[in-house]
């Protein structure tokens, strides 16, 4: 028997064995339900011959063509990818809305013997849930911002809170930016909605009852934008502000962009994009200096001419409270793992909310 659900929750989900994504890999690449396994019934090609031979030609040869196209590409996946299933094999399956295409495979499926579940409504069923958390209703969990200059370990910070039990929520790791100008990393930033896949899967699995770190961001990572539910919490959020010593963070900086440093193409290019502000001769300066190798003195200029300048602006139009403020003689492993320590003494002295 086909059974259905509308249960995404994470609980939900890790309760299937597999969820199959049966789209095709173009729709799939865009965005698709964590962990998702894409076995399409119409490749990119396929599903658009078919599509305008329904609009432009016979609905009939369309339907025909297609079934045949699709009860070759189960076959395939029966004898390939899902060859060494056994018969307790427990998939979740879906399409773009809940038709046609998944109707087609879970048919299969069924007969085959395994107790499969489709997802009613498809990827349409997870984008209004992802919506509903994001765009829709004020977000439930309850956030505390770390706060700090360019430089001041606060992503590595986050890492060593995690450590200690501390609920994270890594909107550059999510984003795949580290959200400045040199923050670009390799395989480049998902979609806007894959974004939003991730924020959401990520939220759903952390408690609102207890604190959520979250690094203070812009309202954009790269070229994704935070979407409104999570800005407006995160604007409303208490903040606890971190800093270190200027050669402390030219020296963690160094080590955190060693990768854009060792390409000086990549990095002359994220010097030709800095903001028109800064002199023409000011830009020359800083790319004869990377393209001399003096990364050092590049990095210290760049923190003291262009970030902290940035960063003191923000910061004078932000009015929020303050739980605890850090400054941290070192960024070393040793010395963020402290910070992190003090930091878990200010969350557990924080009141609840009323």
């Amino acid at each position: 028997m086909i059974r259905r659900t509308v249960d995404l929750s994470p609980q939900a989900r890790d309760g299937f064995d597999a969820i199959l994504d049966v789209r095709s890999p173009a729709e799939f690449a865009l965005d698709h339900i964590p962990g998702a396994i894409n076995l399409p019934v119409l490749d990119d090609a396929e599903r658009a011959a078919v599509g305008t031979e329904y609009v432009r030609g016979s609905k009939f040869l369309a339907r025909r063509a297609g079934a045949a196209l699709v009860a070759r590409n189960i076959a395939a996946h029966l004898e390939g990818a899902l060859a060494d299933r056994d018969g307790s094999f427990r998939p979740l399956v879906y399409c773009w809305r809940g038709g046609q295409r998944s109707g087609a495979i879970v048919t299969v499926m069924d007969q085959v013997g395994w107790p499969v579940t489709v997802l009613e409504g498809g990827y349409q069923t997870w984008r209004r849930q992802v919506k509903a958390t994001l765009y829709d209703a004020p977000l439930a969990h309850r956030l505390v911002l770390l706060d700090g200059p360019t430089g001041s370990g606060k992503t590595a910070l986050l890492g060593a809170l995690s450590t200690r039990g501390v609920q994270i929520l890594d909107l550059e790791a999510l984003a795949a930016h580290r959200g400045s100008l040199f923050g670009a990393m390799p395989g480049g930033q998902p979609s806007q909605k894959a974004f939003e896949t991730r924020l959401h899967d990520a939220l759903s699995r952390l408690d609102p009852d207890r604190p959520v770190l979250v690094e203070a961001e812009s309202s954009k990572i790269g070229a994704r934008v935070i979407p409104p539910s999570l800005w407006a919490a995160m604007s409303a959020a208490p903040v606890v502000e971190i800093d270190a010593p200027v050669e402390a963070r030219v020296a963690f900086t160094l080590r955190t962009y060693a990768g854009i440093a060792a390409d000086p193409e990549a990095l002359d290019a994220a010097l030709t994009r800095l903001p028109r502000h800064h002199a023409k001769t000011t830009i020359g300066e800083w790319r004869a200096l990377a393209a001399d190798g003096e990364l050092e003195t590049l990095v210290r200029q760049l923190i003291e001419a262009h970030y902290d300048p940035a960063y003191r602006r923000t910061g004078a139009a932000r009015d929020r409270a303050v739980l605890r403020r850090l400054t941290l003689p070192d960024l070393t492993p040793v010395g963020l793992d402290a910070a992190a320590g003090m930091i878990v003494s200010a969350l557990d002295a924080r009141p609840d909310p009323a």
